[in-house]
């Protein structure tokens, strides 16, 4: 089953982008995480912080499928190694596209393409729900939300 959020947000479309994509927003709602890409359709990207295998810890790694700033950023992803013994054969996609709607911006999540029985499947259901919150409130206020993490 696909998973799809919606959110309207107080913000233009290239400060959502910037939330998203940029070393300082993603450490902010990504669990101190830095995306890491060239950002080139076809080039693998990776989500490394702090974690299980220390400073480096890959936690979310796979390949670009597009990437249009401002627009649309689309990956297959894959759970990271410390995470999943079997995570090269666990994917999906994630899709995050961006509209200006009146003076905000409409951010769509689309997480699909599930592998079967994937493991991580029904955890993310309820953790985008709280990232994408803390995306909201991070554009809106320069704050991020205490989730007791």
């Amino acid at each position: 089953m696909d998973l799809k959020y919606e959110f309207y947000i107080n913000g233009t479309r290239e400060q959502v982008w910037d939330a998203l994509v940029s070393p300082e927003g993603t450490k902010a709602l990504l669990f101190g995480s830095v995306l890491e890409s060239t950002f080139e359709v076809g080039a693998p990207f990776a989500y490394v912080g702090s974690g299980n295998d220390g400073d480096r810890t890959v936690h979310v790694y796979g390949t670009v499928l597009e990437y249009e700033p401002n627009v649309k950023f689309s990956v297959i992803e894959h759970p990271g190694p410390s995470y999943q013994e079997r995570h090269e054969e666990l994917e999906s996609r994630m899709t995050f596209t961006l509209e200006t709607v009146g003076s905000t911006t409409k951010l769509t999540l689309v997480n699909d393409q599930w592998t079967e029985n994937h493991p991580s499947r029904e955890r993310t259901e309820s953790s985008w729900w709280m990232i994408m919150s803390n995306l909201k409130t991070y554009v809106e206020t320069g704050k991020t939300m205490d989730f007791g993490w």
